[in-house]
C-alpha cells in the first residue's frame, strides 16, 4: 500500500510538471509568432512528439539495457539537459520577417524545453511499468498502478 501511494504521488508530480510546462513556453513564445492557432497547434505537436519520443525511449531502454547502464544513460542525460538550463528562448529566436514559423517554433522548443521535457516525460516510465508487470509471486498486475498510468497519458 505504501507502494501504491508513492506511485501516484510520482504519477500526479511527473504529469502535472508536464501538463504545466506546456503553456508556459507556448504563452512565451506566442506573440513572437504572431499568437495565431497555428503557433499553439505547433507547440501541441512538439509536446505530444515529445512524450512519445519518451515512452519510446523508455520502451527501448528497458528492454535493451539493465538498470545500471539504464541509470547511467538517464544520468548523463540529466546532466546534459542541466547544463543547457535555463529553458527560456533568447531573442535570437523571434522570427525575422513573414518566413513560415512553423520549422522554427519547433527548432526553438527543441533547443530549449526539448531535452528537458523528454526526461521530465520518461521521469517514470521506467519505474511504474516494470512494478505493475512483474506482479510478486502469485498476484495479479496491479489493475489501480495501470489506470493511473493510464490516466496521465
Amino acid at each position: 500500500m505504501p507502494f501504491m501511494i508513492l506511485y501516484a504521488c510520482t504519477i500526479f508530480v511527473s504529469a502535472f510538471l508536464l501538463f504545466l510546462i506546456q503553456p508556459i513556453i507556448a504563452k512565451q513564445i506566442l506573440p513572437w509568432f504572431g499568437g495565431s492557432a497555428a503557433v499553439w497547434t505547433t507547440c501541441l505537436v512538439f509536446f505530444q512528439c515529445a512524450l512519445l519520443a519518451g515512452y519510446l525511449y523508455s520502451d527501448l531502454t528497458t528492454r535493451k539495457l539493465g538498470a545500471k547502464r539504464q541509470a547511467m544513460l538517464h544520468l548523463i542525460l540529466t546532466l546534459i539537459a542541466i547544463a543547457l538550463l535555463p529553458i527560456i528562448p533568447e531573442v535570437a529566436w523571434k522570427p525575422q520577417g513573414d518566413e513560415q514559423p512553423s520549422l522554427r517554433i519547433l527548432l526553438l522548443l527543441t533547443a530549449t524545453i526539448g531535452l528537458p521535457y523528454f526526461l521530465l516525460a520518461i521521469a517514470l516510465l521506467p519505474i511504474i511499468p516494470e512494478v505493475a508487470w512483474k506482479p510478486q509471486g502469485d498476484e495479479q498486475p496491479s489493475l489501480r498502478i495501470l489506470l493511473l498510468l493510464t490516466a496521465t497519458i
